[in-house]
């Protein structure tokens, strides 16, 4: 399968190397870009750039020599915080410095707090007294188990040119194609947010909806992923691969999810990461497994303080259509389970935190009415509409992301005109601790009464649905301000301009007054 040029949009990878002093690091790096084992090696290189066309991946590395004389610690931590990889050497004929790699090197790595791929690399091979071979797994694997930011280990020969390039296309595979976000190395499975994603492509490829992808759409899938067709005999061959080893991985449908996932899963303990990041890749996804923020249209949000954004007529039709889809039992009521599948396409359900969890109204069952489902997401499209029309993609949406959310007219000129033609409604709740605003939100969503007291540390909301004469059903948002919240929600003059309406709550008299 054919790789992507230049993933991620890198523009270069910076690759640090760093060790004990006589470890073979000069020479790494000189034998790497010059192709030849240099007679006399400088005490510190300049840095060293190896040509965008040096590896398939077609971005160019810079490479970092390092000192380890303790009055240079300052700018080698300098260095590696500036790394998208390190690489530590170790001398193969002196086994103090493979022993300084758990003594003193990785655990410095973690003191300078060094979050990027580290690459192991042992030199001078050629230099092992033949009496003390061990295999590189037998020594490593103890290492890599204490510290799993090793991303892998290598041994070579700067004199004998033995896999010398091997060690800075690891170090920039570990960058472009990294396998943290992708696979758990403990567990040997892949992580939960690359199966959500893989499950969205999968079910995007899935265009017949039959629950496999069948000959015709593998071949599709192949073409947009790799711009390769596969061939007749390739197709028998990757599901003979998977049906070999996993029986419910082929129907007579075609690949299976489960199937589509073990291939991915395989992939990468192939070493083959290039394969699953070049196809999280062409959907969309980033390093962090979620929607590159260019696929968002964050300059359609721009509001005023007394505009606010809505979901269009068409992503609310839409989003009925996925609560009937989910309500397997047609009860109305979506439960937690049934609301766990609709994001499971999503790097994670949205709803399990503040300020979303628990603000709607919840049914006897616990799951979520269609108008209690759609008062989530208008509270999600009011508070953050780029999260909100996200998570519409991550879940299907079919259309053009301009026409989920629209922003409002502005509230002043409603207030002029006395009407509005608003789907949400805020209304701002105050009041000093322990004067029922919590009970009163809670009875908005239809909650029994409770003697015990809470009191509410941060800002919370409540969405319901509210239904005017004539069957017109608006949203109304209450917004629960703590008592010490409202000064620093008064310093900013346009923290009001939001607010459709303010109840202030002392005692047991209820005071509101309009603002709009």
């Amino acid at each position: 399968m054919a790789k992507s040029p230049n993933p991620e949009g890198k523009t270069g990878v910076r690759i640090v190397v760093a060790g004990d002093r006589g470890t073979g690091k000069s020479s790494l790096i000189v034998t790497a870009a010059a192709d030849t084992f240099p007679t006399n090696v400088p005490r510190l290189l300049p840095p060293t750039r190896l040509p965008e066309d040096f590896y398939p991946d077609r971005v160019p590395i810079t490479i970092i020599d390092t000192s380890s004389n303790p009055e240079d610690r300052g700018k080698l931590a300098e260095e590696l915080k500036r790394a998208d990889a390190v690489v530590l050497t170790y001398a193969c004929d002196q086994p103090e410095t493979l022993n300084r790699l758990s003594t003193f090197w990785l655990p410095e790595l973690r003191q300078v707090e060094v979050k990027v791929p580290v690459i192991v690399v042992g030199c001078k091979l050629d230099l092992r007294d033949d009496q003390q071979q061990v295999s590189l797994e037998q020594v490593m694997s103890p290492i890599m188990q204490q510290f799993r930011e090793i991303e892998t280990c290598i041994e070579c020969s700067a004199y004998k040119h033995i896999q010398i390039p091997e060690v800075f296309y690891y170090a920039q595979k570990a960058v472009l194609h990294p396998t943290g976000p992708l696979f758990d190395q403990e567990s040997q499975t892949l992580k939960p947010r690359c199966v959500r994603a893989l499950k969205r492509i999968f079910i995007l490829c899935d265009h017949d909806r039959d629950g496999a992808l069948s000959d015709a759409e593998l071949n599709d899938f192949q073409v947009k992923c790799f711009n390769a067709p596969l061939q007749p005999s390739e197709i028998v061959g990757v599901k003979r691969v998977v049906q070999d080893k996993l029986v419910e991985g082929v129907n007579e449908r075609g690949l299976t999810l489960t199937g589509f996932l073990f291939l991915h899963a395989l992939f990468i303990e192939k070493g083959r990461l290039e394969t699953t990041w070049t196809v999280l890749r062409k959907f969309g996804y980033n390093n962090d497994i979620k929607l590159s923020d260019d696929l968002i249209p964050y300059s359609s949000f721009k509001r005023a303080p007394d505009q606010s954004a809505e979901l269009t007529n068409e992503a609310i039709e839409f989003l009925r259509g996925v609560y009937e889809l989910f309500d397997n039992d047609l009860d109305n009521n979506l439960r937690p389970i049934e609301i766990e599948d609709v994001f499971s396409t999503a790097p994670e359900n949205p709803w399990n935190d503040v300020p979303y969890k628990d603000a709607a109204e919840k049914t006897a069952l616990g799951g979520l009415s269609l108008d209690a489902f759609l008062s989530e997401w208008a509270l999600m499209t009011l508070l953050d509409p780029a999260c909100s029309l996200e998570n519409l993609i991550y879940i299907g949406y079919p259309g053009d992301t301009s026409s989920a959310i629209c922003v409002t007219k502005r509230r002043r000129l409603d207030r002029k005109k006395q009407q509005s033609e608003r789907n949400i409604y805020q209304c701002f709740v105050f009041g000093p601790a322990n004067a029922g605003k919590s009970t009163l939100m809670n009875s908005f969503l239809g909650r029994p009464y409770s003697d015990s007291y809470s009191p509410t540390a941060d800002e919370r909301y409540a969405v319901n649905v509210v239904e005017l004469p004539g069957g017109i059903k608006k949203y109304l948002v209450m917004r629960e301000i703590p008592e010490d919240g409202v000064a620093k929600l008064l310093s900013n003059k346009e923290s009001l301009a939001a607010c459709d309406i303010a109840v202030f709550v002392h005692d047991r008299c209820i005071c509101a007054c309009a603002m709009s």
